[in-house]
């Protein structure tokens, strides 16, 4: 029996095989669309109960196997489940425009859309009624055959090069390491990350030390080590993913996506796709967007070149560096607020033993929000590293099962993030709870010692968990309302609101204690660590701002047919935000695994707009 068509309630991982996914998901999809069936044969008047409701329910099966599947994908990935994948994508593309596209179904919608005004609708109702219309007509409902079929291989395309572009960022930062033979090409490396390169290399069959181009690997020696040369040759290999004149390349997926996604917001009558995305955003309009990042562009660029003068000034001085390099930043920032703020970040890590934090998120939260959280061994894993948490509220009811998944592996992609294997809803009067995950890249333990986040890690866990609430807390009762099913520019709010707590005396003394000694986490570092909090703030303004504007320049264009280079199109999006010297062997786009594989196209401007709507 195909474990994923029994009926389950937490993930039957261990009861998966690779052979199982391609059948549950064509059944899946068959069980999906006779519920779609059933809508369109009622003979009844539509009504809000028959036509809305009963399509917010169609695919819950089907839903339900493809984030488990899709989740692990990008956290637990193998060449079989990347190949399954390219299959799957454009079986689930076809059905949605099944759905979108299915002229009776759509009459039906549009009928009780009508009637809006007249019938008696909770605002949560409206809101049901109003965003599934739309997701008709703003997706080709309207259109003419011809037009519907057009839009129907776009979206197709549009899914396989996602999926495409995300294995060959995967494959480029997987493949590369950088071998060190000798330790003194490693001077000025803590001895953490020196142990961490050495396990590294063992676990690979190797003498001396491996670095690669995972964060708890790549970010300690872009940092710390004093070889120039080879931070150079790290720097190069990290920023030239997907760039390469190999099997990897992603420049004409790029190209392909960018046109696409144009020309698919054209057929539906939009003059580019970010009016297309941002017609239901807060922002509205891409207008709106470049007038929002140019603002703070006008204020943060003054700043930003000031402190990289300072930056440089103070690397000739220190080392004689007549021009500072990309690979030359994180060092010289490091060594500069040491010297201002007497703060060496290694002075921290050793307060924040990821255990320590965990807990202390959750004890935070507990505060804040009167949860529970218990460790349990009782439902499946996808793999030996993951945690497994039941969540109750302060009557001991049953809010959510959490998972989370801390540390790099091969088959899992880069970066940190927040997803859900179940949403929560109400159906049939039950208060079906969510299942919830973080999945990060975090400092691994070494023999000696114990996981040892840096404080950007820290503020990333709690980041991460400020999603994860706004998914666990979720008590709405439809499931395409459910918790971050919100504007994308509201969507990072949560998460920027908890990161708050990592600078407050209160929330460190509750977790920052030293893992050997159990000492809270001195006052002086405490009040070291606010006072740093904006250190370089220009320059990190700056770098966010141009990965916004880089963003809005692929979405917002019309000409994108003439665009021929991706590295050239990018360096004139860069005009107005660069500082350091261009790399000619990087571009920045061909690794933009946020608007080209995940669902920030048009969006990633929403981390400054939460930034502000935080403030």
């Amino acid at each position: 029996m195909n474990p994923l068509l029994q009926d389950f309630d937490t993930a039957p991982f261990s009861k998966i095989q690779e052979k199982d996914y391609k059948p549950a998901i064509k059944e899946a999809i068959s069980i999906a669309k006779k519920e779609i069936d059933a809508i369109i044969s009622d003979t009844t008047k539509p009504n809000f109960e028959n036509t809305t409701v009963a399509l917010d329910k169609v695919g819950s099966k089907l839903n339900r196997i493809t984030s488990i599947f899709f989740n692990l994908n990008a956290a637990e990935t193998n060449e079989k489940i990347q190949t399954i994948a390219k299959e799957i994508s454009p079986w689930l593309s076809e059905f949605r425009n099944d759905i979108t596209l299915n002229e009776t179904l759509f009459n039906r919608v549009k009928k009780v859309y009508n009637q809006l005004d007249f019938l008696d609708l909770t605002p949560e109702q409206k809101m049901l009624l109003d965003k599934q219309y739309k997701s008709f007509s703003r997706n080709g409902a309207n259109l003419n055959e011809e037009s519907k079929l057009k839009l129907r291989k776009i979206d197709a395309e549009l899914s396989k090069l996602s999926l495409q572009f995300g294995e060959n960022v995967l494959a480029e930062t997987n493949d590369f390491e950088m071998h060190v033979t000798k330790e003194s090409d490693l001077t000025g490396l803590p001895e953490s990350a020196k142990e961490g390169a050495k396990m590294l290399a063992k676990q690979r069959n190797k003498e001396g030390w491996v670095i690669t181009l995972d964060y708890p690997s790549y970010v300690p020696f872009m940092t710390y080590a004093d070889n120039r040369e080879l931070r150079k040759t790290l720097s190069i290999a990290f920023g030239k993913k997907g760039f390469q004149k190999n099997e990897f390349n992603n420049e004409n997926i790029v190209l392909q996506i960018t046109r696409l996604r144009h020309d698919r917001a054209n057929l539906l009558g939009y003059k580019t796709h970010a009016h297309f995305v941002l017609e239901e955003r807060m922002a509205e309009t891409p207008e709106t967007v470049f007038k929002f990042l140019n603002d703070i562009l006008e204020k943060a660029k003054p700043a930003a070149e000031q402190e990289f003068l300072n930056l440089e000034n103070y690397a000739k001085e220190l080392d004689g560096i007549d021009r500072l390099e990309k690979w030359d930043s994180a060092y010289y920032s490091e060594k500069l607020k040491k010297k201002l703020f007497s703060l060496d970040q290694e002075l921290l890590k050793p307060y924040f033993k990821l255990e320590n934090v965990v807990k202390g998120v959750f004890e935070i939260t507990n505060k804040l929000f009167n949860l529970n959280f218990e460790e349990i061994h009782t439902i499946d894993k996808y793999h030996g590293e993951v945690k497994t948490y039941a969540v109750s509220d302060i009557k001991g009811n049953f809010i959510s099962y959490l998972y989370a998944d801390f540390h790099p592996r091969p088959g899992k992609r880069n970066g940190a993030w927040m997803t859900s294997y179940k949403s929560q809803q109400i159906l049939d009067g039950v208060n079906e709870r969510p299942q919830v995950s973080i999945v990060c890249n975090f400092t691994k333990p070494t023999e000696t010692k114990p996981s040892l986040l840096t404080f950007n890690e820290v503020t990333t866990l709690f980041h991460e968990f400020g999603h994860a609430l706004h998914g666990m807390l979720a008590n709405t009762t439809y499931g395409s309302l459910s918790g971050t099913s919100v504007s994308w520019d509201f969507v990072e709010l949560p998460s920027q609101i908890l990161e708050n707590w990592c600078y407050e005396k209160e929330a460190l003394e509750l977790f920052a204690k030293h893992y050997e000694t159990g000492e809270t986490i001195p006052m002086e570092y405490v009040k070291k660590i606010k006072e740093s909090a904006n250190f370089h703030e220009g320059m990190q303004t700056l770098r966010q701002l141009s990965f916004g504007l880089l963003d809005m320049a692929w979405h917002a264009g019309q000409s994108l047919e003439l665009i021929t280079s991706v590295k050239e199109f990018e360096k004139k999006a860069f005009i107005n935000t660069k500082l350091y010297p261009d790399v000619s062997e990087n571009c920045m786009s061909t690794s933009f695994s946020h608007i080209f594989q995940g669902g920030y196209s048009s969006g990633y401007y929403s981390y400054k707009w939460a930034e502000v709507l935080d403030a």
